[in-house]
């Protein structure tokens, strides 16, 4: 969904009550577009003008995850040293828990310490899916340049 501002919600499942789908909107025919190019493996970045409602908090560690490259992760800790929290890594899992923009900010980036998949809002395997979407896609676009 979008409003006069930017896109305000992706939802994998139903919208929650008293939000809709307007497909003439031009945000959302562009964010259409920009998730189909991501999910082609033709897409990095996004572009797209955002407005999510959150706290300053999450939209602080929302903003930060928008910086993680793709094809990369970072652990939860490492998001909280970055917003300047750095024991907040539990605050810095809910925020990804309460990303109302499923990856265009990448919370899926976010993993363990240890390297484990932890919490995702659609599911472990749909996390997984998209990491190893973002790997495959980096693995197979990267051109090695032997000197």
């Amino acid at each position: 969904s979008a409003d006069d501002e930017g896109l305000t919600r992706i939802a994998l499942t139903a919208f929650p009550t008293g939000e809709r789908e307007d497909r003439n909107h031009p945000v959302l025919r562009e964010a259409a577009a920009q998730l189909t190019a991501y999910f082609a493996g033709r897409r990095r970045v996004f572009d797209l003008p955002l407005h999510p409602a959150g706290t300053p908090f999450q939209r602080r560690v929302w903003e930060e995850l928008r910086k993680i490259p793709y094809g990369e992760t970072r652990s939860y800790k490492e998001v909280a040293q970055a917003v300047g929290a750095p024991r907040a890594f539990r605050a810095v899992g809910m925020a990804n828990h309460r990303n109302p923009l499923l990856i265009v900010t990448p919370c899926h980036r976010v993993i363990a310490a240890d390297g484990a998949l932890r919490g995702f809002a659609c599911g472990l395997e749909r996390k997984a899916f998209l990491l190893r979407l973002e790997r495959e896609n980096f693995q197979k676009n990267t051109v090695i340049l032997n000197c």
